[in-house]
């Protein structure tokens, strides 16, 4: 028998008995769905786990930070050791980027500044990075984008940057009314880095203590007016790592503060024992990009070798790894039991089936039909009907998929006030993987059948009535 001759005649007896047809394929549809509904579940939940990794540093990124007090280990005998502070230097960067699996590395040097546009004043956290490590991070911009080298220090600003702002006389900012300052970031704005003068400034002697007495009034410290590079996207409500802080080129930095800070310590770093400023920039901690999440706890048993303290962001993410996969397995093995149930329907259908169609088997052997004909005739009756039930379930978990996604995520965000995620994620894999399933359910179910077709005697099929 011809490979179409043997689906066009399973066909054709399927149809004969419509009815009983599409309650058994409604059976396996609704179990496929169970099991894609079930399962996308769990894969949401791992989904938005991914996603908020990514968005908080990212999964391949590890920070690297002062180690404290370590001893140093140089000295010719062992018990005349002294404690040194392990700090971040340029030959920091250098280390660093010798190690195995690193493919990125860049310095952090992070401060406070003092942004000033209007009657609205705030406290700016700056982070220069090195422009590479700033392109790695991947931001999206509503406007600008990475300063280039000729633009000198120009700033990019979170999204969430104008919270930090407030009225300088009343003292009313964005958390007091929750409207937004009336401050725009791409026109001018002025920055005072030395933060402790300007307040000083600001003080009357009532305030500093001296009341009654001649103060030396501070002088007032100058303001820069910088460009800015660009803003990234989002609202209000939008949050990222970055949302609320400035980042700019490290090495302008630099720059920036050695001009401003000439005869003066800069703030946040650290002093010699005489109370005096080193020359050299010491920097917060340093930006590691890997090549693969995989390779994390080596390169941060490197970097603990080296003195310094690993931080790697998706530390806690393995395990929670293995505990959305063991809700997947739960909600798949609830799910199965639905298709199981489908699959004892087939098994019914194909052994009444037979029984209906005793004598037309006895009459196909008495023709010199072959066994292996007659089991694949029954074995293709019941693979269709896996294979209705598997498409129309997958048809079935689509519309319910959207339909949590769009209503319950929406009514989750209403109740929780946090963004609204994926409750249900069907990836390709997952909907190919559960049509095989079910067409695989539909055969086994009606192996036994078709095993009995092909043992019947065909004269006593014949006589059957």
């Amino acid at each position: 028998m011809r490979f179409w001759d043997l689906i066009r005649m399973s066909l054709s007896n399927l149809w004969r008995r419509k009815l009983r047809t599409f309650l058994t394929i409604l059976g396996v549809m609704i179990g496929t769905a169970s099991i894609v509904v079930m399962v996308s579940l769990g894969l949401a939940l791992d989904k938005a786990t991914m996603e908020t990794m990514e968005s908080s540093g990212g999964l391949t990124t590890i920070q690297v930070y002062e180690n404290g007090m370590v001893m140093d280990m140089s000295s010719d005998s062992q018990e005349e050791t002294s404690q040194e502070q392990k700090r971040i230097t340029d030959d920091t960067i250098e280390e660093l980027g010798k190690i195995p699996h690193v493919t990125l590395v860049s310095p952090v040097l992070n401060l406070q500044i003092l942004g000033k546009q209007g009657r609205y004043i705030g406290n700016l956290d700056v982070y220069g990075m090195s422009r590479e490590a700033l392109e790695n991070m991947k931001l999206e911009f509503a406007s600008g984008g990475i300063p280039k080298e000729e633009d000198g220090l120009s700033f990019i600003y979170g999204n969430q940057v104008l919270m930090n702002f407030y009225n300088e006389s009343s003292g009313e900012g964005f958390w007091d009314t929750e409207n937004p300052p009336e401050v725009d970031l791409n026109k001018p704005i002025y920055y005072i880095f030395d933060q402790e003068s300007y307040w000083g400034s600001q003080m009357t002697a009532q305030e500093s203590g001296l009341e009654g007495q001649e103060a030396e009034p501070v002088k007032p410290p100058k303001k820069y007016i910088l460009p800015t590079a660009g803003v990234l996207a989002g609202d209000m409500d939008t949050y990222t790592e970055q949302s609320y802080g400035v980042y700019c080129d490290v090495e302008a930095l630099k720059t920036q503060l050695k001009k401003v800070f000439k005869n003066k310590a800069i703030p946040g770093q650290p002093m010699t024992n005489s109370g005096k400023p080193y020359k050299e920039i010491y920097y917060n901690q340093a930006y590691v990009k890997i090549d693969h999440m995989d390779h994390a706890e080596s390169v941060q048993n490197e970097i603990r070798n080296l003195g310094y303290t690993p931080n790697w962001n998706a530390e806690w993410v393995k395990p929670q790894q293995k505990q959305y996969q063991t809700i997947q397995l739960v909600l798949g093995g609830i799910g199965a039991v639905s298709l199981f149930v489908a699959a004892i329907g087939i098994a019914n259908t194909m052994m009444m089936s037979i029984y209906e169609r005793t004598k037309e088997i006895g009459i196909l052997k008495v023709l010199g039909c072959s066994l292996s004909n007659i089991r694949s005739m029954f074995l293709a009756e019941a693979s269709a009907i896996g294979l209705c039930g598997g498409i129309a379930g997958l048809v079935l978990s689509g519309i319910i998929s959207w339909t949590l996604n769009r209503f319950g995520a929406a009514l989750g965000g209403s109740i929780t006030g946090m963004t609204q995620a994926q409750i249900s994620y069907i990836p390709v894999w997952l909907a190919g993987l559960a049509l095989v399933f079910a067409v695989l359910v539909g055969m086994a179910a009606g192996f036994f059948p078709a095993l009995r077709a092909m043992r019947l005697s065909p004269l006593a099929a014949i006589r059957s009535e």
